[in-house]
């Protein structure tokens, strides 16, 4: 497995000029580069929510015949913003049944592995945290986590409704996970690896979608459930489970789990964009950030707008499409990459 990242490797060398003669090891240097990166990551990915999350409430409201966030800023805009003081200034309440050590700490392990994930995801050849030659496995690896945090979220929670909502992430886990990685295997064939920037490389002459339709299909359904957005958010369903495995979550912890609701949204869109539609490729005028960015938002406002247009599916529903539509399809796509590109 290869380690590099041009984006800390430049600040590196930046700083190791700066300050002098230092050893390539110089701690100074490692740690100030990394600063440098994890800052603007989360310009990136704090931007990406607050934006969609104002965009989702306007579509909606517009789906529904409603104004959406009028009242704080020019078009409501700074609404996102007083209500996350708001909400960061109740009290956190903890159920007496909860068990307190896995409740508190679930929700901010979720977040942090999704943080580590955009950390794995390049947004170009050189703006990387880590870039290696198994990041693909990496993120889907650690993907295949999330279910299991909320699994411990949800029943260490003493909530019957929370309960309920924690078993439905583990029986989803088992509808969409191996169709969801038979697809990354076919792609991981086409491109010869598992690193991020072979597989972009590799579409520079035509993308993935194009290639492999079916497969697209099938990773664009079975992402949604992983991300547990709309038709497939039913470890949530308000109709059946009041919020479900978010039932007994407070304040403080409830403005966290809306904010990685979007950073959710934003690894998905970037894996969407770089697995099928040629990553940060594009016309060369056009900076190569500022493309996959494009790309992204693009995909997002289509994940909104399924959102604002569908239903939410039943969970007996769920499972026959992940394993009598989905899992067939996938194995087709895998046989006939092999077939015709292999």
């Amino acid at each position: 497995m290869a380690i590099s990242s041009g984006f800390i490797s430049g600040f590196f060398n930046y700083f190791q000029r700066a300050l002098g003669s230092l050893p390539l090891s110089s701690p100074i240097s490692i740690i100030l580069s990394l600063i440098i990166y994890l800052i603007a990551l989360s310009v990136i990915f704090m931007t990406f929510a607050y934006v969609f999350g104002w965009v989702e409430r306007k579509v909606m409201a517009r789906a529904q015949s409603r104004h959406g966030p009028t009242y704080v800023g020019k078009w409501g805009f700074l609404q996102n913003l007083a209500d996350f003081i708001k909400l960061i200034a109740k009290e956190n309440i903890i159920p007496d049944s909860a068990d307190k050590p896995l409740f508190q700490t679930a929700i901010p392990v979720l977040f942090a592995v999704f943080v580590l994930m955009l950390a794995l995801i390049p947004f170009t050849n050189s703006f990387v945290g880590v870039g290696t030659s198994l990041s693909l496995l990496l993120v889907f690896m650690l993907l295949s986590f999330t279910p299991l945090l909320v699994f411990i979220a949800g029943w260490t929670s003493g909530n019957k409704f929370s309960s309920i909502g924690a078993q439905r992430s583990v029986v989803m886990l088992l509808s969409y996970e191996i169709p969801i990685l038979l697809v990354v295997a076919a792609i991981a064939l086409l491109a010869n690896g598992y690193g991020f920037t072979s597989i972009v490389n590799a579409q520079s002459s035509m993308w993935y979608v194009v290639l492999m339709p079916i497969g697209f299909v099938v990773f664009f359904i079975a992402l949604l459930g992983e991300l547990d957005r709309p038709p497939f958010d039913l470890r949530e369903a308000d109709s059946e489970l009041i919020a479900g495995w978010l039932t007994d979550v407070s304040a403080p912890y409830y403005g966290l789990v809306l904010f990685l609701d979007y950073t959710r949204m934003l690894v998905g869109t970037l894996l969407l964009a770089i697995l099928f539609f040629g990553g940060w490729l594009g016309p060369s005028f056009i900076p190569p950030f500022v493309w996959l960015m494009a790309k992204v938002v693009i995909l997002a406002m289509f994940i909104i707008f399924i959102r604002a247009t569908t239903v939410r599916m039943k969970i007996d529903r769920l499972l026959r499409l992940g394993w009598k539509y989905l899992m067939p399809l996938a194995v087709v796509n895998l046989v006939v990459t092999v077939a015709i590109f292999i």
